[in-house]
């Protein structure tokens, strides 16, 4: 089982005047961040994030190295925040997804989700890092009332606000045909989740086309955040093999476009390359050259010289005698 398609998208919404959005859709690495902060202090430790995470890919080779990544990221943004006045109380939010070995492992911090579709049906993988979903846990609040809460937006932990924050793990065993969706809470808070599979399946599955359908759901219903959503899917080796192309076969033919019938000769460093020929086909050698060509008119001139020559040779010996 590998990777699939994968696509990422993300959208300025209709409410906000700049995205502090910003993604990470690098196979096996996918990530979305969310930045907080006055003037563009958002935008940038939404980018400080990503760019962490993004470098630290490559060394990602299991859940504690994901882990390590994302404090990396938040050690980037506190350190930025304190020395430059101007981002003073800047941080992010972000949910990473790691593909190993057939298993999905999620890191998250904040408010932005990640979630599995598998079989028609959608779970959410991760959990709010927010006011209202601990007044949910607690019982203070429903659901419903959370939606609407006044303090919806106000969030418990975020990368940058400390110099060491706490990450939470969740590893997931993948099968052919999942469906892994993460997004900002610009999704989520606008659309529900039994419409976001809904897009999905009516795409088909296809993670450009969804993603780009959610965006658009979001906005259609009042855009009111910056609008994130990566999508990738697993799928099976038989099915990654199908995918694949076949490679062109061999042509086994002589070429047959010089005049002799041999193979064309490689050409020579600062030689001018030939154009190739228009038809697939080589065309049969047409043995019948209409014109002497440049070497048969050399001949004919040369031939032509010498019996002016011999000619005028003739007419001045006739005239001496």
């Amino acid at each position: 089982m590998r990777i699939g398609r994968a696509a990422g998208v993300t959208d300025t919404g209709r409410r906000r005047l700049r995205n502090e959005d910003a993604f990470v859709c690098e196979p096996p690495l996918f990530a979305v961040t969310d930045g907080m902060g006055g003037a563009r202090a958002g935008q940038l430790a939404a980018e400080l994030a990503a760019t962490a995470l993004e470098e630290g890919a490559s060394a990602i080779d299991g859940v504690d190295a994901l882990v390590h990544t994302v404090e990396e990221a938040n050690r980037r943004i506190w350190e930025r925040s304190v020395s430059d006045p101007e981002t003073t109380g800047m941080g992010a939010v972000a949910t990473v997804a790691l593909v190993r070995d057939g298993t999905v492992a999620i890191g998250h911090v904040g408010d932005s989700r990640a979630y599995l579709i598998r079989g028609g049906a959608i779970e959410q993988l991760t959990r709010d890092h927010s006011l209202v979903a601990e007044l949910v846990e607690s019982g203070v609040l429903t659901p419903e009332e959370a939606e609407h809460h006044p303090q919806r937006s106000a969030i418990t932990r975020a990368l940058g606000t400390e110099p060491a924050v706490e990450v939470d793990v969740r590893t997931v065993a993948g099968e052919p045909g999942d469906v892994f969706l993460l997004c900002s809470d610009g999704l989520s808070s606008m659309v529900p989740d039994d419409e976001v599979v809904a897009r999905v399946e009516a795409t088909g599955r296809d993670p450009e086309r969804a993603a780009e359908a959610l965006v658009a759901a979001a906005n259609a219903r009042g855009g009111e955040d910056n609008i994130t959503v990566v999508i990738f899917e697993l799928v099976g080796d038989a099915e990654a093999a199908e995918e694949e192309e076949p490679p062109p076969p061999e042509d086994t033919q002589p070429d047959l476009a010089s005049g002799d019938g041999s193979p064309d000769e490689p050409v020579q460093d600062g030689a001018e390359p030939q154009p190739p020929a228009v038809d697939a086909v080589a065309a049969p050698v047409d043995t019948t050259h209409h014109g002497a060509g440049a070497g048969g008119r050399i001949a004919a001139i040369a031939l032509l010289a010498a019996l002016l020559v011999l000619a005028v040779l003739a007419l001045y010996a006739g005239i001496t005698r």
